[in-house]
């Protein structure tokens, strides 16, 4: 997979090393794509790949065909249906939304609050889904958008039932400071993870988005193993975060039941 570029000046991914297959260099162009850029310009998809214009030109407009991608107003490319048609047969963020929905419904109807559903991808958490009420704090993330580990409510609740390998090498890595609240020191960030392995849920406050705030909790199957995290998410100070607990947990335990889990089963890292 292509690393990252954007306008803040990552380094540019190496498209042109030698030996790299057709495929990759599929998944380089579809990779360009995220949350903050869903429309993209031939010239956007050269320089955030680093790929000849000619290759890029040449594989893009066979990505058109395929349906992978489509073309929007301005000459520019998006996600195409067919690629959509094949991300909702993805069995394990399906399985997940379908159990998942009457319990996010109930916990936002209770809440009128962002009420938001992800798992584990790479080193990263993606949402798979989100309800959100029209007046809840305004959010940069969107469904199937990449949340960090170390700093969001749903990711330090996934990072924390990781295996204890997978922790060392995410707080070994590049903790990026989002707000001046954002915890980077690993040592506090390690007995954090401990508290929410040992409870279930973490508090998160303008960590990363400043104004802020979320609880979550973890979500777990019939082997014990967390596989997913639901928080709700909610302006900094509007309510007492700690009295969204037990709602919280409530249907947290409801979805681990529906997917298998029972009392007496105990939850496992990964």
């Amino acid at each position: 997979m292509a690393e990252a570029t954007d306008d803040g000046g990552e380094a540019m991914p190496r498209a042109q090393e030698p030996g790299r297959s057709v495929s990759s260099r599929l998944w380089d162009l579809l990779y360009s794509f995220d949350t903050d850029h869903t429309e993209l310009s031939l010239a956007d998809l050269v320089r955030r790949t680093g790929m000849p214009h000619a290759t890029a030109r040449r594989l893009t407009l066979d990505l058109l065909e395929a349906g992978a991608l489509e073309r929007t107003s301005g000459n520019r490319f998006a996600i195409g249906l067919q690629l959509w048609r094949l991300g909702t047969l993805a069995p394990r963020a399906e399985t997940l939304r379908s159990a998942a929905q009457p319990f996010v419904e109930d916990l936002y109807t209770a809440l009128r609050q962002h009420v938001q559903l992800a798992v584990l991808q790479g080193d990263q958490a993606v949402i798979i889904e989100r309800l959100s009420a029209v007046n809840a704090v305004g959010l940069t993330s969107q469904v199937g958008g990449l949340l960090p580990l170390h700093c969001s409510g749903v990711g330090k609740v996934l990072l924390s039932h990781s295996s204890p390998a997978f922790i060392d090498e995410v707080l070994a890595g590049r903790l990026q400071r989002f707000t001046p609240r954002t915890i980077v020191d690993p040592a506090e960030l390690r007995r954090e993870l401990a508290s929410c392995r040992s409870t279930g849920t973490v508090v998160v406050k303008e960590e990363l988005s400043e104004g802020a705030e979320s609880v979550a909790t973890r979500i777990v199957d019939g082997s014990g193993n967390v596989v997913a995290a639901m928080s709700v998410v909610v302006a900094a100070g509007s309510i007492k975060l700690q009295a969204a607990v037990p709602t919280l947990v409530a249907s947290g335990l409801g979805l681990s039941r529906s997917l298998g889990w029972r009392p007496g089963i105990p939850v496992r890292a990964a």
